[in-house]
């Protein structure tokens, strides 16, 4: 069966399936799998970090092999691509994305959620800088292929663009061959943040529940891929 065939025979089935052990040869799969949430604001620890920690929270929730890991680009120096070779290929730069890169291809997480800030109904340029940057995983080979992928903004205003910036970020990572998942209604594109309440965003409350949502669908789907 290939890849879609079995996204489609495996979402089917239903969540309850994704909820339990799942077995390999009559015994239990305990092996762990790891969801690693990326939040591209250059203010550490604000709202986009709270958004993509619940959606990890959430995630943690649909199965106890799922573990997740939060990282916090905030203060950190990543710099643009500059066009040509790969981003860092035959340079001396060096810049904060070497720090993460253990932490994205050793191994490769099983499911990536990144969240990103609306600026001028845009991703934020530290978001920019560093999905440029994962290119260096796609040589030798595309290590994130395959790999379920979910994307939340948060906006100043409710409609402040934040779904073009979960399209900006989904195009992107198409380049990887991942699987772009959306969430659980309200959330079928994306998680969807208002930061009305001065930084507080855990008041937004249908904000909040669509970053849930979308932890969930990611969790779901990184589970039913490690079983092929």
């Amino acid at each position: 069966m290939d890849r879609r065939g079995f996204l489609t025979t495996g979402l089917a089935a239903g969540a309850g399936i994704v909820s339990a052990s799942t077995t390999t040869g009559g015994k239990q799969n305990s092996e762990k799998i790891k969801i690693v949430g990326v939040s591209c604001s250059p203010r550490k620890g604000k709202t986009t970090a709270t958004a993509v920690n619940v959606a990890l929270e959430a995630a943690k929730t649909v199965n106890s092999r799922i573990e997740t890991q939060l990282l916090d680009l905030g203060g950190m120096e990543i710099s643009g691509w500059t066009g040509g070779a790969t981003p860092g290929e035959g340079q001396q730069v060096k810049d904060d994305f070497d720090l993460l890169l253990p932490m994205l291809n050793d191994p490769v997480p099983n499911g990536l959620i990144i969240g990103s800030p609306s600026y001028f109904r845009s991703m934020s340029s530290l978001c920019k800088a560093f999905l440029e940057h994962l290119a260096v995983l796609r040589k030798p080979k595309l290590l994130l292929a395959d790999v379920p992928v979910g994307a939340l903004a948060v906006g100043a205003y409710r409609n402040g663009g934040q779904e073009l910036v979960i399209e900006q970020i989904q195009t992107a990572m198409l380049c990887h061959e991942v699987i772009v998942v959306g969430g659980k209604p309200p959330a079928h594109q994306g998680a969807t943040l208002w930061n009305a309440y001065n930084d507080d965003i855990m008041k937004d409350e249908f904000g909040i529940e669509s970053a849930k949502k979308l932890g969930m669908r990611v969790a779901e789907a990184a589970i039913l891929l490690a079983q092929k």
